[in-house]
């Protein structure tokens, strides 16, 4: 499968906005200008931007704690989810729920989920709506390595397969749940089998190789539509720790440095200029479109207003 040039430069804009995002972040951190904490997914650009990219506004997707590059990849207004990050009114959830709770119905994101595996059911749920009303779209529900080991992973997979419902499920295994490396929490070095203990096709792929995560979710979406439910297994790492607070004594800086020789957006770079699909300096304008549009979402958020006490039992119902 040959992808065309405006594929190429969709790919390629997205990761780099979305390590422009979680860099930008960070920095407000150490500048006090937000609190709390935050999950970044700074080496794992491809895994979201790669499997979103792929989709329709119909498809629907369930993000991860650790999802903004899920939620770029499924063209999510960059501006709004600044302006959750910092806390103000005009972002997706109106300044109360934080980086870990945006959704956007209008693009088919049915939110993050910052419980652990929280998103599975609710994926296998909408996948039975889609299948009711015989939608020609899937739903797309993202986890870690770790979530594969708690129960909703293994019922919602086995629901999924009796009802044979159009859902994707994708793990990210960054080797680490916290710090708790996979080789300690799972006997198996391949999640990807798990899909046999379910009647269901399972693969795994480079997380890191954007082009081939995109190729494969396009077929995977013609699979499921003809056969039900699918796990892909995207292998890659964060190069950050599991949170702001991290102090990463689990690992050893030496295998950090040699997962930041596999960046995405640098594999990109190379099959980009290797098959001669754009030219240096039109990747360079890519890249500094990339800063503008964060730079831009930063000047938004900070000229948003915060959350009004008026207003702080707007939108809860229990």
């Amino acid at each position: 499968m040959k992808l065309s040039k405006e594929i190429h430069k969709e790919l390629y804009l997205k990761m780099n906005q979305t390590r422009e995002f979680e860099e930008t972040a960070a920095r407000l951190f150490v500048e006090g200008k937000v609190h709390g904490t935050a999950h970044f997914c700074i080496g794992e650009e491809a895994t979201g931007v790669g499997v979103c990219s792929a989709l329709e506004v119909e498809d629907y997707i369930l993000q991860t704690h650790r999802g903004h590059n899920q939620g770029i990849g499924k063209n999510m207004d960059i501006n709004k989810m600044m302006a959750e990050f910092r806390g103000k009114a005009t972002g997706y959830c109106k300044g109360k729920g934080g980086c870990m709770h945006i959704a956007d119905f209008s693009v088919g994101s049915l939110g993050a989920n910052g419980v652990v595996g929280g998103g599975l059911p609710i994926a296998t749920g909408a996948a039975l709506k889609q299948k009711y009303n015989k939608e020609k779209n899937i739903t797309v529900c993202f986890f870690g390595d770790g979530a594969s080991n708690e129960g909703a992973f293994h019922e919602s997979l086995n629901l999924a397969s009796v009802w044979k419902l159009p859902v994707l499920f994708v793990c990210t295994n960054n080797l680490y749940g916290m710090s708790t490396p996979v080789s300690k929490s799972m006997n198996i070095e391949d999640i990807s089998i798990r899909a046999a203990s379910y009647g269901i096709k399972g693969i795994a792929l480079d997380g890191n190789d954007v082009v081939n995560i995109y190729e494969e979710t396009l077929k995977a979406k013609e699979y499921i539509l003809e056969n039900g439910p699918m796990l892909m297994v995207l292998n890659t790492y964060r190069w950050m720790g599991h949170s702001k607070s991290d102090a990463q004594i689990y690992r050893t800086k030496d295998e950090v440095k040699e997962w930041k020789e596999k960046c995405p957006i640098k594999q990109h770079k190379k099959f980009i200029l290797e098959n001669k699909i754009m030219t240096e300096d039109e990747l360079v304008a890519i890249g500094k479109q990339a800063v503008e549009d964060i730079e831009k979402a930063v000047e938004f958020a900070e000229n948003s207003p915060e959350p009004r006490i008026e207003d702080i039992f707007d939108d809860v119902y229990a």
